[in-house]
């Protein structure tokens, strides 16, 4: 399969959102289905690692699909505000490096 670039994936993502009127929803109703998906994610998690099994009648989705379905959401509620997720990857990185550069026991290096 091929890789793709966080930009790439954005464009990607816009490419598909703007051969519709309706373009991308308002950033509350992104909110809002971000949440929904995130459920979805939490659900397959308990079904596959957690005390709750599936029923023989629920459909066969899976931890990566709802992964997937996170990451469209996040690029259309990026896109839709005009955020680089590359450029605000690497803010996150620049604060997690700094700020918690010293909060985790790192591996040994042997």
């Amino acid at each position: 399969m091929e890789e793709k670039s966080l930009a790439e994936m954005q464009r990607e993502v816009d490419r598909y959102i703007s051969q519709f009127k309706e373009g991308y929803f308002s950033p509350l109703a992104l909110m809002a289905r971000m949440s929904e998906e995130v459920g979805e994610l939490a659900r397959e998690v308990n079904h596959s690692y957690g005390e709750k099994k599936k029923k023989a009648d629920e459909a066969d989705n899976s931890i990566e699909l709802e992964l997937g379905d996170i990451m469209f959401i996040t690029m259309c509620f990026a896109n839709s505000l005009g955020i680089d997720l590359t450029e605000a990857h690497n803010k996150v990185m620049h604060k997690f490096n700094t700020r918690d550069a010293n909060r985790w026991t790192p591996k040994d290096t042997e």
